[in-house]
């Protein structure tokens, strides 16, 4: 069997297929700055070479809409590839979504749909594993949320059961052709999310509310460039708007399951110390 290609698979989707590849036996690549056959998005030399001997590929496309486009470019040049499972949002192309970081994601699903490969894209929700393995843990250590979301929703998705799904996507062809949207089971505000992570850590952690651009602001001096930051803002924008209050079932169409629930996760998470420090 050739190896399935998995492209950031230091990221926090892509360890998680990995993982599920090794269990169950099947060969896989991966592709980064790093690796053995070294892959950069925006460097267009290492493609060929990183999918050389591999038929399927799993894209976590870079943030922002020029790594967007430049994962949109690898498609379009992606010779000797026959399958490709997309990362993408949930959202992507309803009406409303009217901002870069979300043009980009539906130009980039396009690309993907005309390509001519077989193709499956997931559209996820807010990875919850954000406050614990992303920028967001530093927020939950200092006990201030300070994000522009407003008092809108998100139907937060454990990461593992991403993984779960796309590791399914990828070996069973019955999903060739389908876009598929995932979350949790409830939507929770930033508010409700700050309470939880309360309970589970045992310390006060609050939300505060910041405007759109004074987030970009705090973004930028935190070291993102002005396009990532931009592209956070549209993101949490989008949950600001009220446009992310609903639950997609895209986990139990696909595992037969249930999604994990935030109180559960953020339980067990706290329990491993990683917001002790």
């Amino acid at each position: 069997m050739n190896p399935i290609l998995i492209l950031s698979g230091k990221g926090k989707t892509g360890r998680r297929v990995a993982a599920q590849l090794e269990a169950r036996g099947v060969p896989y690549r991966l592709a980064s700055r790093s690796s053995e056959r070294r892959f950069d998005w925006y460097d267009e030399s290492t493609w060929a070479d990183a999918i050389r001997g591999t038929h399927t590929a799993y894209l976590a496309p870079p943030v922002g809409p020029t790594g967007l486009a430049q994962a949109g470019k690898f498609v379009e040049q992606a010779d000797g590839l026959r399958r490709v499972v997309l990362l993408s949002g949930r959202g992507v192309g309803s009406p409303g979504r009217d901002f870069a970081v979300y043009d980009g994601q539906l130009d980039l699903e396009n690309v993907v749909r005309a390509s001519g490969l077989d193709w499956t894209i997931v559209q996820p929700a807010w990875f919850a594993q954000g406050f614990s393995e992303d920028f967001l843990r530093y927020h939950v250590l200092v006990g201030e949320i300070r994000l522009s979301a407003g008092t809108g929703g998100e139907a937060w998705i454990d990461t593992d059961d991403v993984g779960d799904v796309m590791t399914t996507a990828l070996l069973n062809e019955s999903y060739v052709g389908q876009t598929l949207a995932i979350s949790g089971p409830r939507t929770l505000t930033m508010t409700e999310i700050a309470d939880e992570l309360t309970t589970a850590t045992g310390r006060p952690i609050k939300y505060v509310d910041l405007d759109p651009e004074a987030h970009v602001a705090e973004l930028t001096e935190q070291g993102l460039t002005p396009e990532d930051a931009t592209a956070v803002r549209d993101l949490f924008t989008v949950i600001r708007n009220h446009r992310s209050e609903y639950v997609s079932d895209g986990v139990e169409q696909v595992l037969g399951r249930a999604p994990r629930d935030f109180t559960d996760w953020a339980r067990e998470t706290a329990a491993t110390g990683v917001w002790a420090g």
